[in-house]
C-alpha cells in the first residue's frame, strides 16, 4: 500500500492505494497553515481508519507541497547571501533583456526585485574560463573576508556562483570548504552542483532560489519527518519534483529549488495515467482549483519536460513539467473595469473569506458563485454536504457587483461570469497548444481539480474539440498522480559544440559519465537494476539561435556519425513543427547533453468492471432547473457518480454530482461510462 498526500492551501488530500485489489482511497483535511505537518498527520490517520489498516503496511509516502513555492510568493524565503567572481554581483539586476508579461510596451513594468539585496552580494578574486582552465587563481584570503562578512550579517543561507564554474568546480567546492569551515550554521548551494550548465544569468538565479528555500524546507522536513517518526516510526518518505520524478528527503534538502511546483507535476502524472487507460495518447489536461487553472499537454503518451522555466518571474534551469498556470478559479472575482467591461480574475478570494456564497464574509461575486445561481452545483451538496452554502449570498453579491452596474438580469450577469472566465480558459489552452504547434482538435480535454468538470464540456466546445474525459477522483487527481511518479534524478553537461566539431566519441562518453552517475544515485537508492530506466537528450539549436530546443536521443552503446545525424534530423523536425519552420541546410549547435535517471515504481492500476448496460436509471437523482447561456434554464437530469456503472450512458443536458465535484455535459453531449469509472463525453464533429 502507499499513500500520497498533496498539501494545497485550503484542503490537504490524502490517496491511499492498495496495489493487491486496485481499491483507491481518498479524503480531504483543511491545511493547517501554523503546522502543516499537523494537517499531514491528521489526514494519514484519517485514511488509516477508513480503511482499517495500522501504518505497517505502508510501503512508503510521496509528499507534493506549495510550501516552496508559497514562500517564493510571499517571499518568505531565508535570510542569504550570494559570493560570485569580482565583477559579477549585479548579474541579477542585470539579467536578460526580457520583460515581463505583458510589459513589452508599459514604460512602468519592472522585474521582481532579486531575492539577495546588493548588500549581501559579495565579490571574490577569481577566474576560470571557458576551457575550464583557471585564469586566476582563487584568492582565499578574500573568500574568508567575505564568509566573515556573510556571518556578521546573520545570513541564514549562502549561494555561490562563479563564472564558468561549470567547467570546472574547484574554486566553488573550495569556497563551500571555507564556509562549512567558518560559519557552519548556514547552509550553501553552489551552481556547479545545482545547475551546471552555461548561462550566468539562470544559472545564478537557479543557485539563488535553491539556496532561498533550502533552510526553509530543512525546518519543515525535520518538523514533518520528526511527528512521522514519532507516530509510525521509521518512515520511507518521498518529495515530488517539478520535473514529474520523486526523490528522497535527503536529495530534496540539496535541491530544494527542484520542489517548487511539484502539485502541478502530479496533475499531469495523472493525465498521462488516465489517457493509458483510455487510449488517448494526445491530452490537455486542465486543472481547476480555487484560485488557479493549471494547463499540462500530454504528448505521445508522455508529459512535456521543459529544460528551463520560470518561478515568479524569475529563471530556473532545471527540468520541470511544461505546466502553464493562469489566475482563473472557482475563486476568481468578477469585476467590472473603467471601461465598463466585465473581467474575472486572476484576484482570487481564497477560502478565506472565500465566496460570497460560503458565507464566510465575502461579499464580492465569483465564479463559484455564478455556477450556484445558475444552478450548476447542489447548496446542499458542497463537499459532499459537509459545507453548506448559501444562494441568496451569491446572488446578493452578483447583483450588486455585476447585474445592477451593467443594467442586466441576474442570470445573464452569472452567465457573463461564467463565458468570460471561460474565455481567460479558452486563451490559455490555444497559449499552450496552438501557440507551440499542436492542434488541439487532436486532443483529448480532461479535466479535474474540484471546478474542472464543471466548466470542461464548454471549453471544449469553444476549442473545436470533440471528446472530454472526466476522470474518476477529479478532485484529488494530482495527489493520485503522486502516485505514479517514479524516482528521478537528471543530469546535465555543457558541450556547446557546432555539429562539424561534434566527434562521436566525446559525445558517447559525456552521456556515458552523466548515466553512471545516475545509476550509482539510483544504487545508493536501493532501486534494482531492472527498475532503472536511462533516458538521454540534447539542447540543440541553429547557429546564430539564442536558445535551444530539448531534441531525444535513442540510448545506445556506441554512438557513430550517422546517429547523430539522426538526432540531428529529429532536431529539424521539432523546430518545424514548433516554429513552422525548419532547415536542413542550416548549421545546428549542440549545447547541453542531458541525462534523466529513473526508478520504475510498482505499476498502479485502477479497478476494472465489467459493463452492465446503457441505463442509468439507477444512479439518478431529482432534477433541477439549470442555465445555458443558448437555452436559457432548462430541466436537467441529475445522477450521482458513484452510482453510474461501466456501460451507462447519459445525454445531455445533465449534471453527475460526487462528494468534492460536479461534471456538466450541456445539450447534445453523450457520456459513456468506462470500465474504470472515467465518463467519456462524446461532442461529435
Amino acid at each position: 500500500m502507499r499513500i500520497s498526500i498533496d498539501v494545497g492551501g485550503t484542503f490537504t488530500d490524502v490517496v491511499l492505494i492498495d496495489d493487491a485489489t486496485g481499491q483507491i482511497h481518498y479524503t480531504k483535511v483543511l491545511t493547517t497553515h501554523q503546522n502543516l505537518a499537523e494537517g499531514v498527520i491528521a489526514g494519514i490517520d484519517r485514511i488509516l481508519r477508513m480503511v482499517a489498516i495500522s501504518f505497517d503496511q505502508v510501503d512508503y509516502l510521496v509528499h507534493g507541497t506549495t510550501i516552496g513555492t508559497n514562500a517564493l510568493i510571499e517571499r518568505k524565503g531565508a535570510r542569504m547571501g550570494l559570493i560570485t567572481t569580482d565583477g559579477m554581483r549585479d548579474i541579477l539586476d542585470i539579467g536578460r533583456i526580457e520583460r515581463p508579461d505583458a510589459g513589452l510596451y508599459d514604460i512602468f513594468v519592472d522585474t521582481p526585485q532579486p531575492l539577495v539585496p546588493r548588500y549581501l552580494r559579495r565579490e571574490v578574486k577569481e577566474r576560470v574560463g571557458v576551457d575550464g582552465s583557471v585564469v586566476i587563481p582563487l584568492d582565499e584570503g578574500t573568500a574568508r573576508e567575505e564568509v566573515r562578512f556573510l556571518k556578521e550579517q546573520a545570513v541564514e543561507s549562502i549561494a555561490i556562483c562563479f563564472i564558468f564554474s561549470f567547467r570546472n568546480p574547484a574554486h566553488e567546492r573550495r569556497v563551500r570548504e571555507i564556509c562549512q569551515e567558518m560559519f557552519p550554521e548556514a547552509t550553501v548551494s553552489i551552481s556547479s552542483e545545482i545547475a551546471p550548465e552555461f548561462r550566468e544569468f539562470e544559472r545564478t538565479s537557479t543557485t539563488v532560489i535553491s539556496a532561498y528555500l533550502q533552510p526553509v524546507l530543512d525546518r519543515y522536513l525535520d518538523n514533518l519527518e520528526g511527528q512521522l517518526k514519532e507516530r509510525y516510526g521509521k518512515v520511507d518518505l518521498r518529495i515530488m519534483q517539478a520535473s514529474g520524478g520523486s526523490m528522497t528527503t535527503d536529495d530534496a534538502r540539496n535541491q530544494a529549488v527542484n520542489i517548487v511546483n511539484s502539485g502541478p507535476a502530479g496533475g499531469a502524472l495523472a493525465a498521462a495515467y488516465v489517457g493509458k487507460l483510455t487510449g488517448d495518447q494526445q491530452i490537455i489536461g486542465v486543472d481547476m482549483g480555487g484560485t488557479s487553472f493549471d494547463i499540462g499537454l500530454i504528448d505521445r503518451g508522455e508529459p512535456r519536460v521543459a529544460p528551463e522555466s520560470q518561478f515568479e518571474g524569475f529563471p530556473v534551469k532545471i527540468p520541470i513539467l511544461d505546466v502553464h498556470a493562469i489566475g482563473a478559479g472557482g475563486g476568481s472575482l468578477a469585476w467590472i473595469d473603467q471601461g465598463g467591461a466585465l473581467n474575472v480574475g486572476p484576484e482570487s478570494a481564497g477560502s478565506e473569506p472565500g465566496p460570497a456564497c460560503y458565507g464566510l464574509g465575502g461579499e464580492r461575486p465569483t465564479v463559484t458563485d455564478a455556477n450556484l445561481v445558475l444552478g450548476r452545483l447542489n447548496a446542499d451538496y458542497f463537499l459532499g454536504g459537509e459545507m453548506k452554502l448559501y444562494p441568496e449570498l451569491a446572488e446578493k453579491a452578483i447583483q450588486e457587483h455585476v447585474a445592477k452596474p451593467l443594467g442586466i438580469s441576474l442570470e445573464e450577469a452569472a452567465s457573463g461570469i461564467i463565458r468570460v472566465v471561460n474565455a481567460n480558459m479558452v486563451r490559455g489552452i490555444s497559449v499552450s497548444s496552438t501557440e507551440r504547434g499542436f492542434d488541439v482538435r487532436e486532443f483529448a480535454l480532461l479535466p479535474f481539480g474540484g471546478a474542472g468538470p464543471l466548466h470542461a464540456v464548454e471549453l471544449a466546445e469553444d476549442l473545436g474539440m470533440s471528446r472530454v474525459v472526466i476522470p474518476m477522483y477529479p478532485s484529488t487527481l494530482s495527489a493520485v498522480g503522486l502516485l505514479v511518479a517514479n524516482t528521478r534524478h537528471d543530469y546535465v553537461t555543457t558541450m556547446a559544440k557546432s555539429q562539424a566539431d561534434l566527434v562521436p566519441e566525446e559525445v558517447l562518453a559525456a552521456f556515458k559519465e552523466l548515466e553512471a552517475r545516475g545509476r550509482a544515485q539510483l544504487k545508493a537508492q536501493n532501486v534494482p537494476d531492472d527498475l532503472v530506466v536511462i533516458q538521454w537528450s540534447a539542447d540543440i539549436r541553429y547557429s546564430g539561435q539564442s536558445y535551444e530546443l530539448n531534441t531525444p536521443v535513442a540510448r545506445k552503446d556506441t554512438l557513430a556519425q550517422a546517429d547523430l545525424e539522426e538526432v540531428i534530423d529529429r532536431f529539424h523536425q521539432l523546430h518545424y513543427r514548433i516554429y513552422a519552420y525548419g532547415s536542413a541546410e542550416e548549421t545546428v549547435e549542440f549545447i547541453n547533453l542531458r541525462v534523466g535517471a529513473i526508478g520504475k515504481v510498482p505499476p498502479m492500476s485502477f479497478v476494472r468492471r465489467d459493463q452492465v448496460g446503457s441505463d442509468p436509471s439507477a444512479a439518478r437523482k431529482d432534477p433541477r432547473p439549470v442555465f445555458y447561456p443558448a437555452h436559457g434554464f432548462i430541466d436537467t437530469a441529475v445522477y450521482e457518480r458513484d452510482l453510474l456503472q461501466p456501460g451507462n450512458v447519459i445525454s445531455g443536458p445533465c449534471l453527475v454530482e460526487e462528494i468534492a465535484s460536479t461534471s456538466v455535459l450541456t445539450p447534445g453531449a453523450t457520456g459513456t461510462v468506462d470500465e474504470y469509472g472515467n465518463i467519456i463525453v462524446d461532442l461529435g464533429g
